[in-house]
């Protein structure tokens, strides 16, 4: 027998009115939690980069702190003239995988790095003062360490270290760049790239002529006295001898010294005539021969040029019959408007005296 049954209306009123979500509320949807997510995945990405960075950063300064504390404690961590007897002693107590000399720097670091909002090309980060350290005079070394962090190096000559404390970390003697992800971008400061006494980073070239760094702008040296000149000699500023009371040639050698750099020599300042004249100018020409040309008085004001450049040369001697007068010229190349030439007296047959106070000082990055 068939039986018929009846829905109640309640019921047929639930049943009409359940329905499921349209297309169009499901595209909504979906493009809705693609938004959130483009806006939130990424800075959760880079919260975890910075995080991970931090902690690589972290791991390896402990690493490298132990490393000086243990060279402190066995005395080998002072004592070094340059970065790369550091570096080989420094390579006994932590591990690295290769070492790049400075010539070569960027087989083991990145070619360009960003510090603040300036582009540094590595290549040229060859001193300790291209880290802002312009006292300690030394190289810089790029080292590869086994757990991947890639770093230039700079050491302090004057490192101190007390074997008997264990709590010397070597803060004082290096100033380093290094990078935790090694090769891997973004290569910048604050991100995957970290420090220890680097106070700036690059710089160092006024200008560049032909690859040579010029420091600044050329400029009139202080003189010095003899007595402060026989001082450099003992000091090691390369001087050989001393005979004024106003050494205007002994002062630029001590200027350009203690600016990390030195006066350029007969090739170098032939390369800044080739430059301001626009003709080969042959460095081997000497005080009687001269090369015609005219010079570019645009040039040599960028680079602030006189008459006379003084030279890394100098020529010491005495006069006939008496060995206690000694006389000290300092060579260098005059500057005219349509001739330039080279010697320890300048074109116009005046002596280089390095009491000449017209000289200045062009200092060339050694």
């Amino acid at each position: 027998m068939k039986r018929n049954f009846t829905v109640p209306a309640a019921q047929q009123h639930i049943r009409h009115s359940s329905k499921g979500f349209t297309l169009a509320e499901v595209l909504i949807t979906l493009a809705i939690i693609g938004i959130v997510a483009a806006l939130t995945i990424p800075t959760l990405i880079q919260n975890y980069q910075e995080r991970a960075w931090g902690t690589a950063s972290e791991v390896f300064q402990r690493k490298l702190g132990e490393a000086l504390r243990v060279m402190n404690v066995q005395g080998t961590l002072a004592g070094y003239t340059t970065t790369e007897a550091f570096v080989d002693e420094l390579s006994k107590h932590i591990k690295i995988t290769r070492i790049c000399e400075n010539d070569d720097i960027t087989t083991c670091f990145a070619d360009t790095v960003t510090w603040g909002d300036e582009e540094v090309d590595m290549s040229k980060v060859k001193k300790a003062k291209n880290f802002g350290q312009n006292n300690w005079k030394t190289n810089t070394v790029a080292v590869q360490f086994a757990n991947g962090v890639n770093a230039v190096v700079a050491y302090n000559p004057d490192c101190h270290q007390d074997p008997y404390s264990n709590q010397i970390t070597g803060s004082d003697c290096l100033a380093i760049l290094y990078d935790v992800d090694g090769f891997k971008n973004p290569n910048t400061s604050g991100k995957d790239l970290r420090s220890i006494n680097v106070a700036s980073l690059g710089g160092g070239c006024y200008k560049e002529i032909n690859g040579l760094c010029i420091l600044s702008a050329a400029f009139q040296p202080s003189p010095v006295t003899k007595e402060e000149c026989e001082q450099l000699v003992k000091d090691g500023y390369g001087i050989q001898g001393c005979a004024h009371s106003e050494d205007y040639w002994a002062g630029a050698v001590k200027q350009c010294e203690d600016m990390g750099g030195s006066l350029p020599d007969k090739n170098q300042l032939a390369e800044v005539a080739t430059y301001l004249y626009g003709v080969n100018v042959d460095a081997s020409l000497g005080n009687d021969e001269k090369t015609y040309a005219a010079l570019d008085k645009q040039k040599a004001g960028e680079l602030g040029i006189g008459f006379l450049l003084w030279a890394k040369e100098e020529y010491i001697g005495s006069y006939p019959g008496d060995t206690f007068a000694v006389y000290a010229f300092g060579y260098g190349r005059s500057f005219y408007d349509n001739y330039t030439c080279y010697g320890y007296y300048n074109c116009g047959g005046y002596s280089n005296g390095r009491s000449l106070s017209g000289g200045k000082a062009l200092c060339i990055e050694n």
